[in-house]
């Protein structure tokens, strides 16, 4: 009798103390094993709507308010996220709609939060339909890929005293030993733009790929050329403004050099940067007028760094043209470019993303030797300009 007594209660004694265990688990946020994945893909979300639990990597397309309908802009709340593999993705059928719990939305709400637009996220919930669509509900982690909570690679810090010589500087003597620091770059031919912008831009879910500036989108490194749905080669300080064509040197520097499709480059022209004006064919979100160009709320930052950084590098000491930045949206043919009270807007309103972080990095150590000073310290711009 005691035997058998003995057999009947360890077996509930083991499964009291499993069920112990798994509820203290649970009180103090120690995620199972099996939750613990390497993150899946936003279509592998979308295929596996069974409720399990699930870490989904995928970038902010937008916020969802019904079935089909994902917003851009002017979001109305902070209940909802879209998610998607290319960041430049506008099929709703091709999207994770991911809600977000009230502790989350503070800081992963797109109306608190609207440059998160284009960034990619890490989030942790249950594979479940939202607004009858595939869905992620009851989220119980939100991270910025390459941020301290998220995952990807970080990419390393600025090399140690790389910017001393600009410490203490405001003004015109900070530009001016910044352009002391990145002067004498190592420069490449254009013909070599082509392939560094298939490591400098490559797509971090597909290897093949590289995503276009401006469009976001995600296309084939081999597809580059100059037919319409090719890639090319696009100048963000136009080429126009100083006339320094593509030898090597301003023309072929990869700190503003990106891939661009055809039809979206041909737009933006050699204009001015800008708010305003009509939509862009192939660029959701982009908008031009005669004399302007306004990208994507996600790539706004970029463009002012990218300008900033041409406006110290190239200073009309080395042969080349002295690259301004002004006001104006009708700089021609000068060497100016604007506008910055607007690039200012916009590289406080955009912050520097873990992908500006790694091309500046990869910019710095295969290919340059020299790095954009407004990624690795934002503060500089408004310190000079």
């Amino acid at each position: 009798m005691q035997r058998l007594l003995e057999r009947r209660t360890l077996p509930a004694l083991l499964s009291l103390s499993l069920t112990m265990a798994l509820v203290a688990a649970a009180q103090v946020g120690v995620m199972a094993p099996s939750q613990a994945a390497t993150p899946i893909t936003v279509a592998s979300a979308i295929s596996t709507q069974n409720g399990s639990t699930a870490t989904v990597r995928g970038y902010v397309v937008g916020q969802p308010t019904a079935t089909s309908t994902v917003v851009t802009s002017g979001f109305p709340n902070d209940y909802a996220l879209a998610l998607a593999d290319t960041p430049g993705e506008t099929s709703t059928a091709r999207m994770l709609y991911v809600q977000i719990p009230t502790a989350f939305r503070s800081g992963y709400g797109l109306a608190s939060n609207p440059s998160l637009m284009g960034k990619q996220l890490d989030v942790t919930g249950a594979l479940s339909a939202y607004f009858t669509h595939a869905g992620l509900r009851n989220g119980t982690a939100f991270a910025v890929v390459g941020s301290s909570g998220g995952g990807g690679t970080t990419p390393p810090p600025e090399p140690s005293g790389y910017y001393s010589a600009a410490s203490g500087r405001t003004g015109t003597a900070l530009k001016s030993a910044l352009h002391g620091i990145i002067d004498g770059h190592t420069g490449v031919s254009y013909a070599t733009v082509w392939t560094a912008l298939r490591e400098t831009d490559e797509d971090p879910n597909n290897p093949n790929n590289v995503i276009e500036f401006y469009s976001g989108t995600s296309i084939s490194k081999t597809l580059n050329g100059g037919d319409p749905d090719d890639w090319n080669r696009e100048h963000t300080w136009a080429q126009s403004h100083g006339s320094f064509g593509t030898a090597t040197g301003p023309g072929t520097d990869l700190h503003h050099l990106r891939p661009t499709d055809v039809t979206v480059n041909s737009t933006r022209s050699n204009k001015d940067f800008d708010n305003g004006g009509s939509a862009v064919y192939q660029c959701a979100d982009c908008f031009t007028d005669s004399n302007s160009f306004e990208p994507a709320d996600a790539y706004k930052g970029d463009v002012a760094r990218m300008l900033m950084y041409m406006a110290v590098r190239y200073e009309g000491d080395d042969g080349w043209p002295n690259l301004e930045l002004n006001d104006s949206t009708t700089n021609g043919s000068v060497p100016l470019h604007g506008r910055i009270s607007v690039l200012l807007a916009w590289h406080a309103a955009d912050p520097v993303s873990a992908a500006e972080r790694r091309r500046n990095e990869v910019i710095y150590t295969d290919w340059q030797g020299n790095r954009n000073p407004f990624i690795d310290h934002p503060e500089y711009a408004e310190m000079i300009w």
